[in-house]
Formats: C-alpha cells, sequence, structure tokens
C-alpha cells in the first residue's frame, strides 16, 4: 500500500479476515493488489451506522459491515461487481482497514463476577501497542518477574510443542523471513496477508505471544508503507527481532516454552485490602487507543495501575480523547475521583485483585473509596527516588529482556532528583534539547539529612556530580501538553526538579518526562497552586510561566549546559545495515566491495570484531541467491538469511543495553 489512507476513514479488520479474503484471490489478482488499494484509497468513504460504503466506480458499490467499528468476519466485505467474492475490490478494502485485535477474554480474577469497565489494552511504551504502535505508554506492570508468566504455581507444567504448534510456528517464521528478505518497499499486501494468515494459525495453535507479535509487525509494516506520522523504523526492526527470535526458540524446543506461548488472557490474584498513593497520570495515544492510565503505588513500594484506555475512530480527535480521559471517573469500586485527581490522593480498597502485570482487577467484590493521598518526598512514596540511578537503569534494561506481560509494574519507569541546565543543540542535525543533571535523592519528610547531601562530593555517579542527561517528551504528538512543557521548562535553567520519566535506551543518558514535582530541601520550589499537590503530570496538564516562579532566583547552572558525548563506538556501521535491510530487503546488502571492507575495518579498529564478523556473514547470506539454468534467482525460504539478520540484530540490542548502562553509571 504505496498510498496514504486516512486510517480514521475506514473500519478496523480482523487479521484472519484480510488473510481469507486476500487468499481467495487468483494469482493475477494477487498481484494487482496494491496498485487497487492506492486506487482504492481516493475515493471517499461514508458511513452509515454500522455499514461503511465506498462507490468504486458508477456501477459497483463496496459495503464493510463492521458491528462495533470493526469487521468480523470475511462475509462483512460485500462487493457489487461480476468478479465478487473474490474480487480485489474486498481485497484492496481490508488491505486499507486498520487491523484489529480480537477482543480479550475476560481477566481470570478470583471473583466470580465480571470485571466491569472497559476493556482495557496493553499499551507500552516500551513494549507493542496493540496496534504496533510506539508504545511509550506502558499500561500495566508489577513487581517482580514471575516465573510461570503469571500462571498460578499449583498449575502442570508446560508440555513441549506438538506437531501441530510445531507447523504453526515453522508457518509463521517462514512468512516472517519474507517480510524481512522483501523489506518494506517489497512486502505489500499480499505478504502482509500470508503473515497475519500465519499469526491466525498460531493463535489457534495457542501460541499467543509469536502471533501477537506477528499482528504487530504487519501493523508496522503497514504504517510504514503508508507513511503514517507514527512510524518508527527502531519500533519495527525490534518487532521483527522479537518475532524471528520467538520462532526460533520455538521451533528449537528452547525453554521456557510457556513464556515463549504466552497467554490469552491474564490471571488475577487475590490482594485482600490495600491502601494505595497516588504518583502521576499519563495518556495513552496509538493509532487505534486512547486514554489514560494512572499510577500508584501501595505501602511496600509496589506500583499498580488503573487504565481507562477505549478504541477511537478518528485519529484527529485521539489526542484530545487522551487528554479528556484525564478527567473521567476512575472505575474501581465505589471511588469517585477522576484521574488527575487520583494522582494527587489515595484509594482505600478492600478484596482488591492485581494482575500478574500490576493492573488492579475492577470485579464486582471490589470496594474503593477516596482517601488520602501522600508528597512525593513523604514515604512510601519518597523510597521510589532512594534508588541510585545506575540501580534504576539496571533495572529498566533487565526488565526489557522478559515478556511485556511480565514485566515489573513500572520497570522502564525512573525516579530521579534533576537540575536544569537549559538548552543544548545535541539533537539530530543540531536540534536544540533540554540537558539536565542529575542530582542526589533528598531524604524522605521527617527522616534524617542524608550523607551525600551533607557532602555532594561523595554522592557518587548519582549524586550531585552525576550523568548529563537528555530531557526529552513522552510523546511526540503535537497536540499532547509535553512538547510544550518541555519548551517552558527549557526556559529556567538552574531549577531543581523531582522527576518521573521513562529511560529512553540510547548510547547515552536519555529520558522521556512524564511528570514533575519538587524535591526536598529546595528554596525555588514550582508555585503551583494548591489543588495540584506540588506536583504535575505533563501529559495532561499544561504549565504556566507563572509556575517557574517560585519564591527564589531562577539563576543559570554555574557551569553552563555541558552536553553528554554524542559519539560512542561505530555500532551504527552494523545497526544502518540492520535498519536498511527492513527497509528495502535483502538486495540492500549488495555494496561494493570497498563499502564493504570500509565497514570492516571501521569496526575492528573500534574493537568490534564480532561486529565486524556478523556484517559479513549476513552480507555473504543476502548475496547467495541461486539461480535456475536461465540465470533467474531461485526462490528459497530465506531461511539463511533471517538467521544471519536475527544474529546482527540481536548482538546490536544487547551492545546497545551494555552502552545504555554504561553511560548512566559514567562508564562510557
Amino acid at each position: 500500500m504505496s498510498a496514504t489512507a486516512r486510517t480514521s476513514d475506514w473500519p478496523g479488520v480482523r487479521p484472519e479476515v484480510v488473510a481469507e479474503v486476500v487468499a481467495g484471490l487468483s494469482a493475477r489478482l494477487q498481484k494487482r493488489l496494491d496498485g487497487a488499494a492506492a486506487k482504492l484509497a481516493e475515493r471517499p468513504v461514508a458511513r452509515e451506522g454500522d455499514e461503511w460504503r465506498v462507490e468504486v466506480d458508477e456501477e459497483t458499490l463496496l459495503v464493510l459491515h463492521a458491528p462495533g467499528g470493526v469487521v468480523v468476519v470475511e462475509a462483512g466485505v460485500r462487493c457489487g461487481c461480476l468478479l465478487a467474492p473474490a474480487c480485489v475490490h474486498r481485497a484492496a478494502a481490508v488491505t486499507l482497514c486498520p487491523l484489529a485485535e480480537a477482543e480479550p477474554e475476560p481477566e481470570v480474577e478470583p471473583d466470580p463476577d465480571p470485571e466491569a469497565g472497559p476493556v482495557a489494552v496493553a499499551v507500552a511504551g516500551a513494549g507493542p501497542a496493540p496496534d504496533g504502535g510506539t508504545g511509550s505508554m506502558a499500561a500495566e506492570g508489577r513487581e517482580g518477574a514471575p516465573e510461570t508468566s503469571g500462571a498460578p504455581a499449583d498449575w502442570p507444567a508446560p508440555a513441549p510443542l506438538t506437531t501441530v504448534e510445531l507447523a504453526a510456528v515453522r508457518h509463521l517464521h517462514a512468512a516472517a523471513a519474507a517480510v524481512l528478505a522483501a523489506g518494506v518497499s517489497g512486502a505489500g499486501a499480499v505478504s502482509q496477508a500470508e503473515l497475519l494468515r500465519a499469526a491466525h494459525r498460531a493463535r489457534l495453535a495457542g501460541l499467543h505471544r509469536p502471533a501477537s507479535a506477528a499482528v504487530t509487525v504487519a501493523t508496522r509494516v503497514r504504517a510504514a508503507r503508508s507513511g503514517a506520522p507514527d512510524h518508527r523504523l527502531v519500533d519495527l526492526v525490534a518487532g521483527l527481532r522479537e518475532l524471528l527470535g520467538l520462532t526460533t526458540a520455538l521451533a528449537a524446543g528452547a525453554a521456557p516454552v510457556a513464556e515463549l506461548r504466552g497467554t490469552a488472557r491474564q490471571a488475577y490474584r487475590e490482594e485482600g485490602g490495600l491502601r494505595l498513593y497516588g504518583l502521576f497520570a499519563e495518556p495513552v495515544l496509538t493509532a487505534t487507543h486512547a486514554g489514560a492510565v494512572s499510577w500508584a503505588v501501595d505501602a511496600n513500594g509496589r506500583l499498580s495501575t488503573i487504565a481507562e484506555v477505549m478504541p477511537h475512530d478518528d485519529a484527529s480527535a485521539a489526542a484530545p480523547q487522551a487528554v479528556g480521559a484525564g478527567n473521567r471517573t476512575v472505575r474501581l469500586g465505589d471511588a469517585a475521583l477522576s484521574h488527575r485527581e487520583l494522582s494527587r490522593a489515595g484509594l482505600a480498597v478492600q478484596g482488591a485483585t492485581r494482575s500478574t502485570g500490576g493492573r488492579l482487577g475492577a470485579g464486582a467484590s471490589v470496594r474503593a473509596v477516596r482517601a488520602a493521598g501522600t508528597a512525593w518526598t513523604a514515604e512510601p512514596a519518597a523510597r521510589l527516588w532512594s534508588e541510585p540511578a545506575p540501580a534504576q537503569v539496571a533495572r529498566a534494561l533487565a526488565a526489557q529482556e522478559q515478556p511485556y506481560e511480565s514485566r515489573p509494574a513500572g520497570s522502564d519507569l525512573l525516579f530521579l532528583d534533576v537540575t536544569l541546565l537549559g538548552t543544548a543543540p545535541t539533537g539530530p542535525g543540531g536540534t536544540p534539547q533540554l540537558l539536565a543533571r542529575c542530582t542526589a535523592g533528598g531524604p524522605a519528610e521527617g527522616a534524617a539529612d542524608s550523607p551525600a547531601e551533607d557532602n555532594p562530593a561523595e554522592a557518587g555517579p548519582g549524586g550531585s556530580g552525576g550523568p548529563v542527561i537528555v530531557l526529552r517528551p513522552a510523546h511526540e504528538h503535537p497536540d499532547l501538553p509535553f512538547r510544550a512543557n518541555l519548551a517552558l521548562l527549557a526556559t529556567a535553567p538552574g531549577l531543581r526538579l523531582r522527576v518521573i520519566g521513562r529511560l529512553e535506551r540510547a548510547d547515552r543518558p536519555e529520558l522521556r518526562l512524564l511528570a514533575i514535582g519538587t524535591p526536598p530541601g529546595t528554596p525555588d520550589r514550582l508555585a503551583l497552586p494548591a489543588a495540584r499537590a506540588g506536583r504535575v503530570n505533563l501529559g495532561l496538564e499544561r504549565l504556566q510561566t507563572a509556575d517557574l516562579a517560585g519564591p527564589g532566583p531562577v539563576g543559570g547552572p554555574a557551569d553552563g549546559p555541558t552536553a553528554p558525548a554524542p559519539y560512542g563506538p561505530p555500532v551504527h556501521v552494523l545497526g544502518r545495515r540492520v535498519e536498511q535491510t527492513v527497509t528495502t530487503g535483502r538486495h540492500a546488502l549488495a555494496p561494493s566491495e570497498a563499502s564493504a571492507a570500509a565497514d570492516r575495518a571501521l569496526l575492528r579498529a573500534a574493537g568490534l570484531a564480532t561486529a565486524a564478523e556478523l556484517l559479513d556473514a549476513l552480507r555473504a547470506c543476502a548475496a547467495n541467491r541461486q539461480r535456475d539454468v536461465f540465470g533467474r534467482i531461485v526462490t528459497d525460504d530465506h531461511e539463511a538469511f533471517a538467521a544471519a539478520w536475527l544474529a546482527a540484530a540481536s548482538y546490536t540490542e544487547e551492545l546497545a543495553t551494555a552502552l545504555c548502562a554504561a553511560a548512566w553509571s559514567g562508564e562510557g
């Protein structure tokens, strides 16, 4: 699909419907599918109730029946042309529709009553979103990773793969390898449909995690081909790496099988009574969903989430929907407070249930009432800032190795005290970016002063001499307040802040800001209204200039904004080839011998001999194409090429993780 279509004009479609409709085309029509989709994208779409109508021409009407905004069966796509139902118009229509995941099964709660409230979706930031988007908003998690993906301890041990499961894994691996070999430019509607057909087969076989990863890859390939504004090449590379890694591990019989299989639904455990203290709230915005999620901490320092995330059918209204969700009432028991209010208040919950991902259940037996909150400088919230920054980064990086549904709640969140340094041209092309220096976390209110505060020189890497970090907006959408708030903060160098942000993995310290407050013992406090309780949710609320004019002058730092070192080992040489493959396909790795020798020499000179060997192997596999007696390329299964690419991508991932940890610890 080379033409850009407004996904808000079309209903969603289940992945298996796309696979079935495209599979019904003849080989001749499959070759015309991408062109037909580009033409159909230019036609106006009219909606009448649950039906979307498109006039293909003067005599042909295309109708999509989508109850609830999603086409769930193949018969829901009807065309009036003579070739229907095996016509290219039906296939072009489902190719243009955004992919919609299957409705999740009800969560397994100890309470037999059904869970109330809207469907909560897993949205990532750090991990895959329902649409495969950037996913910077993690809506669920927990402290401490489970060893059986949330299954109770008395469940039987998982059995090895059956013949049906192994066949589904191999089918999925072959489809993913074909997409990789073709690249974004060559992975048209037919290749995407084959990947979705393999994903549906894997889901029917009970392989939920690889099936979900395949749908994510298909969604991101669509976004890349259509030029969607939320497309990020790094996300597509990560999706393909995860999918090929899962199928390779499953086919090899690697343990733990249960973790590789994944689960269709999430189990909840009884928690009894919980006393929760609100921390902050953030918007959730993906290509298909919008809403808000509140974060709270209990007396033991464990994080929990309450999400209010709903599908949207209009991309232009998605950002206002996400911001407005902050004012919606939290759906938990009898609690009558909004997400913004919960970020500054508390909850007393009886009969609480909590998933392995940290999401609070809202079953009929759950009772919750509003309670007093706590300041960030008081317990139990203050202990989140007591952990040194390098330890927090190590925790966040380790959690990335776990399946998304098993990651600890807030595992990618960092709780830091910083001093703003102003802007410096450290971004791509010299773009100004806001810098801050990580300082020592202050003691909780009522606690004795720490030695680090008495002697800043002894604070260590996370103290007064801590790393200089780049502060970035948590979401780049211009209609969310993140960017405007950071621009205002850039005008107040020298201001000390207590912040919550999401780790951005890079070879220099970077943090995506979510919320700010005032650290303890700071004279230049934020001049916020009393209702804000000394904190600001940067994605839901807008800072004003007067909010930064607290008592005491706000001056510039003594040493000025020192930018972190922008250059490190030449990892980009291998990483660029890995990304080039995803964009253009395997034929992109056929440079001149001089170019290959230059890359090899640069990597070896930097001590990255393994990277040089992996790059040579990737190029060799890409060039190893057999030809028949007429000189035509013989179609292969791309198995060797996919294995070489996966090795290079995994190496790049591990090296990037090590460089990120070293940068935060001061070793970079």
